[in-house]
């Protein structure tokens, strides 16, 4: 390619990007003629890579290079997602795909079922925790990645699929035929202990506000009463849409704000409301603690925020991931989306938890694990090129008098020994029996 053929290719490329922003003014003018040098360069190393590669490359793998380069200069959270990245974010928002319903690993090469979902066709073809994939419709997968895996036994629903199992402890393989079928996540389970409601949220994908109103009537029609009070596990909850980290918060609340949200216009601020005066509070004002932990990240952080706040919730356990962002998905078509962070998230108090998270009101270890104090924790302030909160609070830990908490003085066996194996959870329960005057025996149990 001739050098007079690559200026016309750059200079058509660029009137092309220019064309659609019109220079009004002189400093229009000065930011257009940075843009057309910066352009220059880009396409100019573009050109260069397509002539002069050691190997042939395709446009798109260059155009899909630089677009992924552009954005990781900008945050962690803003990318643009293809191929099976967008499954998996249209998994993350929509909350069901089409597919088996089985949660799986990679270990040593092979593909390892962690679990079934329960009424999926996995779980009634028989696939058990703990089964290899090693064909896939008659094909060895050993050696695949498991993003290949994964994407082949996905597909449209009403679609058969054939899988070969290797189940430690039998001596051949195991095969099954399986129709694949909508498989809808449950981002909310409910259960009831010691008269105490405990509400398990693991994603903020559609309906999960929903999900959240319908726990609380189950555990009222439960009981036939309300509970002594409600737990709601965020731990480990990496976050999901906005609007359902609202609708989850109102469920809770009689009134107020729960987020606002800022974008690049300082005086531009979106703040969001419960909508008191269609549910009021359905907890009826009993006690609340929200259990979190440096895994309860973005939504989880806005309804822990929210509760702590309007001091209508206790939280506890450990500071939360401390992601202050929204990301806004754009879809481009053909199987790809743009995430683009575009503003940052602020509690009713007008607090940022970028960086420094959600401070527990009680801080609790999680002691039944006994790996929990060698074991790495990674937050928002551990990634590269994370947005810098100016006002971060300090979250150093401090003992008091420099000494450990007696409180959680007792090793992993020792819990394991009296049957506590949550440790975290049931210093909850224990902490709703005293907040609601329930019985100490009660409370314990």
């Amino acid at each position: 390619m001739s050098r007079f053929t690559t200026s016309l290719l750059q200079a058509s490329a660029i009137a092309a990007v220019l064309a659609i922003v019109p220079v009004g003014t002189s400093a229009m003018a000065a930011v257009d003629t940075g843009a057309y040098r910066e352009m220059s360069v880009f396409l100019d190393v573009y050109n260069r890579v397509k002539a002069e590669y050691v190997d042939k490359v395709d446009d798109k793998v260059l155009v899909k290079g630089a677009i992924e380069g552009m954005l990781a200069a900008l945050d962690p959270h803003s990318a643009y997602e293809t191929g099976l990245d967008y499954q998996n974010l249209r998994i993350q928002t929509l909350g069901s795909y089409g597919g088996l319903g089985l949660t799986v690993t990679m270990e040593d090469g092979a593909v390892k079922v962690i679990a079934p979902q329960e009424d999926s066709p996995g779980w009634r073809a028989g696939i058990k925790s703990g089964d290899y994939i090693t064909h896939i419709n008659g094909k060895l997968i050993f050696g695949q990645t498991l993003d290949e895996a994964i994407s082949a036994m996905r597909g449209e629903p009403g679609t058969r699929i054939a899988l070969t199992l290797l189940r430690p402890g039998r001596p051949k393989p195991i095969e099954v035929a399986l129709v694949r079928e909508k498989i809808v996540q449950k981002p909310v389970k409910w259960s009831v202990k010691d008269g105490v409601g405990v509400i398990n949220i693991n994603a903020f994908s559609e309906h999960t506000g929903e999900a959240v109103t319908a726990a609380i009537r189950g555990i009222q029609k439960q009981l036939g009463h309300d509970p002594l009070g409600y737990i709601v596990d965020l731990r480990d909850n990496g976050g999901g849409l906005r609007d359902e980290s609202i609708a989850v918060a109102d469920n809770f609340l009689s009134g107020g704000e729960i987020v606002s949200q800022r974008g690049r216009d300082k005086a531009d601020i979106e703040p969001f409301y419960a909508e008191s005066y269609v549910k009021g509070d359905l907890a009826h004002g009993v006690p609340i603690i929200v259990l979190t932990n440096a895994g309860t990240a973005s939504a989880s952080e806005i309804v822990a925020g929210a509760l702590q706040d309007h001091h209508r919730a206790l939280v506890m356990g450990e500071r939360s991931f401390g992601k202050g962002s929204v990301q806004t998905v754009i879809d481009l078509g053909d199987n790809a989306a743009l995430r683009l962070t575009t503003s940052r998230y602020y509690t009713p108090s007008g607090r940022s938890v970028q960086e420094g998270g959600i401070e527990p009101d009680i801080a609790v270890p999680q002691i039944s694990d006994p790996d929990y104090k060698s074991r790495p924790v990674f937050r928002e302030d551990d990634l590269r090129r994370h947005l810098i909160n100016e006002v971060k609070a300090d979250n150093a830990a401090i003992e008091e008098d420099g000494k450990p908490d007696p409180r959680f003085a007792a090793t992993a066996d020792q819990l394991k020994a009296k049957g506590v194996d949550d440790f975290q959870l049931s210093y909850a329960l224990k902490t709703i029996g005293r907040l609601s005057g329930a019985p100490q025996a009660v409370a314990a149990k």
